[in-house]
């Protein structure tokens, strides 16, 4: 099964390790680059189809989300802003109710990304706001240019986040900055991102690149079934209590012990070479 490529949504292949089938990095680039990359009913199916790919895929080891770069300008006009996601259409909302909107919110594709089962990686360059910001959150690892600003801005319409803001900032940022954010829906830069707990890490937008790709490859040569555990276990950290947790944690723990990567990384480690695992 191929990627999913479509206008709006292209996908690239890069390979963990060159010298080695360790399989690859999907670097899934959001293709609206004359709309800031906003979040249309396109990109949204496309995103679904792309989440659908990944799980079904073995070779792809980890996922990379980012926006195109803006387009160059044609002469005599100003050059648009770098944006991850700028945002939803807004234009999609004109007009509808209630009952429209919870049928294009249900099964949405920010859940899908979400829900994706490998690790995931937010390559933010330039404005990440409101669907943009949640994009953002669904993915397990946030890295951003010193360039980027994020916000929640859906307040000035007149409504809230609709694709999990308000449920994920929390467990990001705690309760009172994420009111600060929502309530105001002014943007805080990429140095108020990094000190909230928003992004993992800050770089010159020229580093961006390699310095996300340097993460996904560390990520994508490990064994693709404990990055699963790993990823599933941290989660319950988000919907139960610390005993519950621990709990959790030590079942997939003693659970590992009967896997066949369990034996090769631990050989590996006392013959002092590198592990080839079965679970890529």
């Amino acid at each position: 099964m191929g990627a999913p490529q479509t206008d709006v949504l292209s996908i690239e292949e890069i390979a963990v390790d060159d010298s080695e089938d360790l399989g690859s990095i999907a670097l899934v680039t959001i293709n609206r680059a004359d709309k800031l990359n906003a979040l249309n009913a396109e990109v949204m199916s496309s995103l679904k189809d792309m989440a659908e790919w990944v799980e079904q895929t073995d070779n792809i080891r980890v996922v990379v989300i980012t926006g195109a770069q803006p387009n160059e300008p044609e002469q005599g006009k100003r050059a648009k802003p770098n944006a991850f996601v700028a945002g939803a259409d807004i234009t999609e909302f004109v007009g509808k109710k209630s009952d429209d909107i919870r049928e294009m919110f249900t099964d949405n594709a920010v859940e899908a990304l979400w829900n994706i089962s490998k690790p995931t990686i937010a390559m933010v360059d330039g404005f990440a706001l409101g669907g943009g910001c949640e994009v953002a959150c669904s993915c397990d690892i946030r890295i951003a240019s010193d360039r980027s600003r994020f916000g929640t801005p859906e307040i000035n319409l007149g409504l809230i986040p609709g694709y999990g803001a308000t449920q994920r900032l929390v467990n990001l940022l705690g309760y009172g900055k994420t009111m600060e954010m929502i309530m105001t829906g002014e943007m805080i830069d990429s140095a108020d991102a990094l000190k909230w707990g928003l992004v993992n890490h800050v770089v010159e937008p020229e580093q961006l690149y390699q310095f996300t790709m340097n993460i996904a490859k560390i990520i994508g040569g490990k064994s693709t079934h404990t990055l699963k555990v790993a990823k599933k276990t941290i989660r319950a950290a988000l919907s139960t209590g610390l005993e519950q947790g621990v709990a959790i944690e030590a079942e997939a723990f003693a659970s590992l012990f009967d896997s066949e990567d369990k034996e090769i990384g631990v050989s590996a480690f006392i013959g002092r070479h590198r592990a080839k695992w079965q679970h890529k």
